[in-house]
């Protein structure tokens, strides 16, 4: 195997003199526990640790490898260890807000050429949500497709009726229904992956995204587990990785998300809802806010029927959500960054 075949591109090579020193390697990281990694290169998988000098210079989390990161790397212990030194540039992301009360970004994967959102048929199907994962989709500048999954649980009217009810909502993505039970449109989703791109599987727990890959594979090699009273899944997947089949297809596999936060996405709000500012161009006002504002072409359109009240809300939401956490981001690093000052400004006085 050759890292070309683990996705290492031209766009990749061009920063890989800027990125490591002549005594060290090339890899990526297929899984991360906490601080521990485990890096893939062309032989096998590996488990690795930061390097000290790294770890010290990182300014926030964001900048610590994730799955799917390229890394320079230092072997040793005859070549069945690794000391990670630095993560090359991301071509593409997808990162989320930190569950919880922490204002921060968490990387989720990097380096996807398409994510594919999963929602299932039967109770998890949710517009609002979906609009989430495609702003999550847009910020990091990944192609999205939408799986259906789970088409057996209702029936061929029922699929139809969500099919209209996403393209009503404004929402143009690429749709692909399918089941794992009866394998209808798996035809369809296998002529979507090529070999050498690497794809990630977003969505709740327990909408089949583990099953979809143990489909792929062949074989149960991912655990599952039985489904609930409600015809639903139940979560399995505890950690995000990187799984190269054997067509040389990749895949991320990704635990179900609670929470889906949006921080500093503002760009790619823009992205997911293009339908309404492509309407906010005829409005009146260039600093519209779509709310009360005369001429605005967006509540016109509203008013019109061209546009569904449900996303337009979605949309001030999500653009609100967003600048919200970004202000307090901001402030946060802001702090962080006196304090570190503080601190070195400290260090500097005890030395004399």
């Amino acid at each position: 195997m050759k890292l070309s075949d683990l996705g290492f591109s031209h766009w990749f090579e061009a920063h890989a003199d800027a990125m490591r020193h002549e005594d060290q390697g090339i890899a990526r990281v297929s899984a991360v526990d906490r601080n521990s990694y485990i890096i893939r290169n062309e032989l096998r998988e590996i488990p690795a640790e930061l390097a000290g000098k790294f770890y010290f210079h990182v300014e926030s989390s964001v900048e610590l490898p994730c799955v799917g990161d390229w890394v320079a790397v230092q072997y040793y212990n005859d070549d069945t260890s690794a000391i990670i030194h630095g993560v090359f540039p991301r071509r593409t992301f997808l990162r989320r807000k930190r569950a919880g009360a922490e204002v921060d970004h968490q990387m989720i994967a990097a380096n996807i050429d398409i994510a594919f959102i999963v929602q299932s048929c039967h109770f998890d199907f949710n517009l609002p949500r979906l609009d989430r994962y495609l702003v999550m989709a847009a910020d990091g500048h990944v192609e999205p497709i939408i799986i259906l999954a789970k088409t057996d649980l209702i029936s061929r009217d029922e699929l139809q009726q969500k099919l209209a009810a996403i393209r009503q909502a404004g929402i143009t993505t690429r749709i692909i229904a399918l089941s794992s039970i009866t394998g209808s449109g798996f035809d369809e989703f296998h002529q979507v992956l090529i070999p050498g791109q690497t794809y990630c599987l977003l969505g709740s727990s327990g909408v089949g995204k583990t099953t979809l890959i143990n489909h792929l594979i062949g074989r149960d090699d991912l655990d599952t587990k039985a489904v609930s009273g409600t015809g639903e899944g139940r979560h399995t997947t505890v950690r995000r990785q990187l799984i190269v089949l054997e067509k040389g297809v990749m895949f991320i596999d990704t635990p179900g998300m609670r929470e889906l936060g949006l921080l500093g996405a503002g760009e790619g709000v823009n992205k997911g809802f293009e339908d309404i500012i492509e309407l906010a161009l005829a409005c009146r006002f260039a600093d519209c806010s779509h709310t009360r504002e005369s001429g605005c072409a967006v509540r016109t359109a509203i008013t019109n029927g061209e546009l569904s009240e449900e996303r337009y809300s979605s949309y001030l939401k999500l653009r609100k959500e967003s600048e919200h956490y970004e202000m307090s981001y901001l402030d946060k690093r802001k702090k962080d960054r006196a304090f570190g000052r503080f601190l070195k400004t400290a260090k500097k006085n005890m030395k004399r």
